[in-house]
């Protein structure tokens, strides 16, 4: 009788499905990141079960580049891409560590290499997430360390695949300059994710679930000023998606609460504590500028 292994079995015990129902809960939109994880995860699922019937190893590169504006879930995704790995036995520990350039470069001769490698080391067994990744390539400064960095990364890459992943993120267009100008660091990675802008509705959903998950609740008419708001501000400069809502509704409760301070009465209700208006919105300076 030919050897079998059970895929449905494999595929519950490896609780990916619990990670990847998380992220479908966590992030709202973003259809084409979660196919492609999924992806991911499936090849990863058959490449183990290829192991155990003594077939050889497809030896899946999971070095992976996440594209896309701040604020749609790169960090979030990377977390779970960790979780998945470790969950599949593709990473000793799980974990993931998140850096930027400052963290890997030195700013004068001899400080990149010890600098790039202590980080390496604290990433081992787990994934390494480089945010601004294309920071770390300056053409135009001759005495720029950033290159000594990623000579050590691709080592890295290519002789400890097994124990460290990493994934590089950014802008598109900067990342594809970047990669353009380090074919040996592009022909490492396998994996291409890019990460759409959130559409004006699918960003009022997510600042409805932050508000919820603050035990702060919208009024009709303040949930109406949020969307006002999200059409206004996608139009104005630096504009970060999730992050740009985020850090409204951190407003909008600071004129909540002063609000409250200068109108109420001693005593105070749940309600009065927990609801959000429209004026705590439309008082932003992006309408105020308009």
């Amino acid at each position: 009788m030919a050897a079998t292994v059970n895929l449905k079995d494999e595929y519950n015990n490896s609780e990916i499905q619990s990670i990847l129902d998380i992220l479908d809960e966590e992030l709202i939109g973003l259809k084409p990141v979660k196919t492609r994880i999924r992806e991911i995860s499936a090849l990863l699922l058959i490449d183990r079960l290829r192991q155990q019937l003594g077939l050889t190893g497809s030896n899946p590169g999971l070095h992976m580049s996440f594209t896309g504006s701040p604020g749609t879930g790169k960090t979030t995704v990377a977390l779970k891409m960790a979780d998945i790995l470790y969950k599949l036995d593709y990473s000793r520990k799980g974990h993931l560590m998140t850096v930027t350039r400052d963290d890997l470069v030195g700013q004068y001769i001899g400080h990149t290499a010890p600098k790039t490698k202590e980080i390496l080391k604290k990433a081992m067994g787990g994934v390494l997430f480089i945010d601004e990744a294309y920071y770390l390539y300056k053409p135009d400064n001759e005495r720029d360390y950033g290159s000594e960095a990623i000579e050590i990364l691709l080592q890295v890459m290519e002789n400890q695949r097994d124990d460290l992943v990493i994934i590089f993120a950014g802008y598109k267009d900067r990342m594809d300059k970047f990669y353009e100008s380090n074919p040996g660091l592009a022909s490492r990675i396998t994996n291409h994710v890019h990460f759409p802008d959130y559409e004006p509705d699918e960003l009022r959903q997510i600042g409805v679930n932050m508000i919820e998950e603050q035990q702060y609740e919208l009024t009709a008419e303040a949930e109406v000023a949020l969307m006002d708001y999200i059409k206004v501000r996608m139009g104005k400069p630096l504009f970060a998606n999730a992050r740009s809502i985020r850090n409204a509704l951190d407003r909008a409760r600071m004129r909540q609460a002063n609000r409250i301070f200068e109108t109420s009465t001693d005593l105070l209700t749940k309600s009065d504590l927990v609801t959000i208006q429209a004026s705590d919105i439309l008082k932003s300076r992006v309408f105020l500028q308009d």
